[in-house]
C-alpha cells in the first residue's frame, strides 16, 4: 500500500496549523506533526476506519487522531487523505 495526501487535505492541514499557532506555535507543530503521522497506522491495516456509507460505491473511510477526523479513501493499493478538521468544527 502507498499513501498519499490530496492538496485539500494538507491544506487543512496548513489552515489547523495556522489556527492553533496564533494561541500558541510549539503546540500546534506537536498536533500537526501528530495528525500528520497518524494514517501511517492505515498501510498495516487501511479498513481499520469506519466506512462512510454514503461515499458508496467509493470506498471512504475515516479514522481519529485525538480530537481531530481524518477521511480517507482506498483505491486499489493506494490510500489518499482526503480531508481533515477539528471535531468540533460543523462539517
Amino acid at each position: 500500500m502507498e499513501l498519499k495526501w490530496t492538496s485539500k487535505a494538507l491544506s487543512d492541514l496548513a489552515r489547523l496549523y495556522d489556527f492553533l499557532a496564533s494561541v500558541n506555535k510549539s503546540a500546534a507543530a506537536r498536533t500537526v506533526q501528530a495528525i500528520a503521522t497518524a494514517p501511517s497506522s492505515l498501510l498495516m491495516n487501511p479498513r481499520i476506519g469506519e466506512k462512510l456509507e454514503e461515499f458508496e460505491p467509493r470506498e471512504v473511510r475515516r479514522i481519529l487522531a485525538g480530537h481531530y477526523e481524518i477521511r480517507y479513501e482506498i483505491q486499489e493499493s493506494t490510500i489518499y487523505v482526503l480531508r481533515l478538521w477539528h471535531t468540533r468544527e460543523h462539517r
